[in-house]
């Protein structure tokens, strides 16, 4: 077997760079696809919209790796592929659910909990050190959360249990992924994704369908498709960088959800949601600034 050559500073900080870029542009399009099934859920259920992810993103990738498709269907790593995407179905399942019965912001502020969940996990199971500026980064985004969360508040209410699960089974999720590495192709995990997600939710879809009209076509296409760009770039972001780096950039998909929360459904965040956006929002600038200069 010939050995990988190892990988020299300068490459490695440009795929740390790489790495923290499609993190924030996966919580974009992650934080578009919720806001279409909220959207959605109240047209057709969630269900339906669960499938329209998954079958959406099924046709998509399928279409792309037609040309390669023997090549991309071979995997070494049958039963982690097949763990990660039955992971990622139960945390989607649960987190939709919970979106179509609370705030956007709150649902989205909930499943925050993820990124110390993945952190303390990579530390645990992957052997990822977990430096002093990263402690910080992920404590400081965890008050941020606090703050919006705000305990006690109507945000505890039965619809947000639902997003906590999500929240453990998607830290669950990345920390398989992120075993899986490099040893896989990017389209091989997407496919598998895809394909598990689509042959469980065919199955049961016909017990939930109700037709759709032409808007909730167009919501069921947006979800496939900004499901799938964010599947795609959380796939390839966590092959680049290691999970404990990056958790405390899945925070800015707080702003995002904050953001088509009022500019779509009129969900107006008070100032104790906005101070919270800004402390985790810093905090993901700051160990951005730090890692960047300590290479």
């Amino acid at each position: 077997m010939t050995a990988v050559p190892p990988i020299d500073a300068q490459t490695a900080a440009r795929n740390q760079r790489q790495a923290i870029l499609l993190a924030i542009f996966t919580m974009f399009c992650f934080t578009i696809m919720d806001a279409c099934v909220k959207g959605l859920a109240p047209r057709v259920g969630v269900v339906p919209a669960l499938w329209a992810r998954y079958s959406g993103q099924m046709l998509v990738v399928f279409l792309l790796v037609l040309p390669r498709l023997g090549q991309t269907v071979r995997t070494s790593l049958p039963v982690l592929q097949i763990t990660r995407s039955v992971l990622l179905l139960c945390g989607t399942g649960f987190f939709f659910f919970g979106v179509s019965m609370i705030p956007l912001t709150d649902a989205t502020a909930l499943m925050a909990v993820s990124p110390v969940i993945v952190t303390l996990g990579a530390a645990l199971f992957l052997g990822e050190a977990l430096g002093l500026r990263r402690i910080m980064g992920i404590a400081v985004a965890m008050c941020g959360a606090a703050i919006i969360i705000r305990p006690g508040s109507g945000v505890f209410s039965l619809g947000s249990v639902l997003p906590l699960i999500a929240a453990c089974c998607y830290s669950a999720y990345i920390l398989v992924t992120r075993k899986v590495g490099h040893r896989e192709s990017v389209w091989t995990s997407l496919f598998y994704t895809g394909l598990v997600g689509t042959v469980i939710l065919t199955a049961v879809v016909p017990f939930f369908w109700q037709t759709p009209d032409l808007i909730a076509i167009g919501l069921m296409g947006m979800i496939a498709l900004f499901g799938t760009a964010g599947q795609l770039s959380l796939i390839r972001a966590y092959s680049l960088g290691e999970a404990s780096m990056l958790a405390p950039y899945t925070y800015t998909g707080l702003v995002f959800a904050a953001f088509w929360g009022f500019t779509i459904f009129g969900e107006v965040p008070d100032k104790m949601t906005a101070l919270g956006a800004l402390v985790i929002a810093s905090a993901g600038i700051y160990v951005w600034h730090r890692e960047m200069n300590s290479k």
